[in-house]
């Protein structure tokens, strides 16, 4: 699995990417920071969420469920 980038700059571009001008693809900032396209648009719809202006949970409740499985997972393994 690639190394996970830093919150900060995920944070710096998908700030940029949000901001951008009329007539900036997703595409071009994606290409201008290094990462792919396909990585931004998850980014960008993991803000959205966050933010609730999309459906879907947020950030910290995929911690909350991924630590619940985790927890669940060691107990069955008890």
């Amino acid at each position: 699995m690639p190394k996970a980038y830093p919150k900060e700059f995920r944070d710096d571009v998908v700030r940029v990417a949000q901001q951008r001008e009329e007539g900036v693809t997703v595409k071009q900032v994606a290409k201008d920071f290094g990462i792919s396209e396909s990585c931004l648009t998850n980014w960008l719809t993991q803000a959205d969420r966050d933010a609730g202006v999309k459906a879907g949970p947020g950030r910290e409740e995929l911690g909350e469920l991924r630590d619940a499985k985790r927890r669940i997972r060691l107990l069955e393994q008890e």
